[in-house]
């Protein structure tokens, strides 16, 4: 299967990277004087932290195959819900989620899907006052590097480093971290509704179980912004799952523990599409 990244996919890889600054910083809310205080040599680091080594869309979907896992659309966010986003939290919030149905059913190809995401989140990036940050360009560039690793990370280097820019400079931090939030409720619902094998799939069961440090990192990241009104709800919808994941034990998890991380997401992720 061709690999298909889109605009908004890289977006939401990009506002993971992006959201690392502040902690980076001491755990503080400070920023550089200016975006070319941030070198791109550390976010290429990141950039091969997060992206390497996640597997590529065929090795998700061969995965899935092994489960039986067929497509589902009714596990995503409806298109037609965008315009239920009025504020800039559920609009930010929207855009993440939108991004991770788009990231799902690129997996599988779903292109009448996949041009439905792109649209809305297209509509979303322009509301949002981000459409700029995007190189436009950048889906040929990745479809024509796709097989170049070290090019990939280049180009997507160089598009998160300037969406960083673009962001810091209008004081935009809380928004990439709603965006962030919104995509790993999204992911995380998908993985824990995707199929009763989810249970009995050693893969997919180790995914679940690994969100626990992304959860922690994220959480980490909220809380250097909970002033923020919109950034504290959004910490208060995920603490429930953070406390369910503080009981596992390292490395391991039980078939109950996945049961309540599956129950809880989708109360969290309820209340942010809704």
């Amino acid at each position: 299967m061709k690999k298909l990244i889109t605009p908004i996919l890289s977006l939401t890889l990009a506002l993971f990277v992006i959201a690392l600054f502040p902690s980076c910083q001491g755990g503080t809310k400070k920023k550089a004087a200016t975006g070319s205080e941030v070198e791109k040599e550390v976010v290429k680091s990141e950039v091969e932290k997060v992206i390497y080594p996640l597997p590529t869309s065929f090795e998700v979907t061969k995965m899935l195959n092994r489960i039986e896992a067929s497509y589902i659309f009714t596990l995503c966010n409806p298109p037609e819900n965008v315009d239920n986003n009025i504020t800039e939290k559920k609009k930010a919030l929207a855009l993440g989620v939108y991004g991770a149905d788009l990231s799902y059913s690129s997996t599988y190809n779903q292109k009448q899907r996949i041009l439905e995401y792109m649209n809305v989140s297209k509509k979303l990036l322009e509301e949002l006052d981000i459409a700029a940050a995007v190189d436009p360009n950048i889906i040929e560039k990745i479809e024509n590097a796709e097989n170049d690793k070290d090019k990939l990370i280049d180009i997507i280097t160089n598009s998160y480093y300037s969406t960083y820019v673009y962001l810091h400079k209008n004081d935009r931090e809380p928004v990439s971290l709603l965006i962030m939030s919104g995509s790993w409720i999204e992911a995380l619902y998908i993985a824990t509704h995707i199929s009763d094998e989810t249970f009995n799939n050693k893969e997919m069961i180790t995914i679940i179980m690994n969100q626990k440090k992304h959860l922690t990192k994220l959480m980490s990241l909220l809380k250097a912004y909970k002033d923020n009104s919109s950034v504290n709800e959004v910490i208060e919808i995920l603490t429930p799952l953070t406390n369910i994941y503080t009981g596992f034990d390292e490395g391991s998890i039980t078939k109950e523990q996945i049961k309540e991380v599956a129950k809880e997401v989708k109360i969290a992720r309820t209340k942010i599409i809704t």
